[in-house]
């Protein structure tokens, strides 16, 4: 859900502030433009630090499973950027970051709408096998 929050939101801020409709600016520092995919480079790369620390209050709390969906939409919404090394954001070329996005929201309501189905058969499969191991050794005995 973050990451199609944020990637929607991300689209609708660079729209408003290329329309000059968002009372917002390009964000620069030392006179060169920050792209949003620095910052979620920057926010999975904390990520990463929380994941090495291994602190499972914090590796398991829902804030960073949302910071992670957070920063890889904004990876995702300039890849075409870091894939041709050049600025195509609004380009013809541009249009493979807002399709890997798609298709990353895409894959992820395929698992999240499967995933009931996936571990009821789980379990299923589990019992059964459990059953037959259970009943296979009984009657060797």
């Amino acid at each position: 859900m973050s990451f199609g929050l944020t990637f929607g939101a991300v689209r609708v801020v660079t729209h408003g502030i290329r329309g000059g409709w968002l009372p917002l600016g390009n964000i620069s520092a030392g006179g060169e433009h920050l792209h949003h995919y620095n910052f979620g480079i920057a926010t999975l790369a904390g990520l990463g630090l929380i994941a090495v620390r291994g602190d499972e209050r914090a590796v398991g709390h829902p804030a960073v499973a949302v910071a992670y969906g957070c920063g890889t939409a904004l990876i995702c919404d300039e890849f075409a950027l870091l894939l041709d090394l050049q600025d195509v954001y609004w380009a013809r070329q541009g249009r493979i970051s807002v399709d890997l996005s798609l298709g990353v929201l895409s894959v992820l309501g395929a698992y999240l709408t499967a995933r009931p189905f996936w571990h009821e058969i789980g379990r299923i499969t589990g019992h059964h096998l459990a059953s037959a191991a259970g009943g296979g050794a009984r009657a060797a005995v």
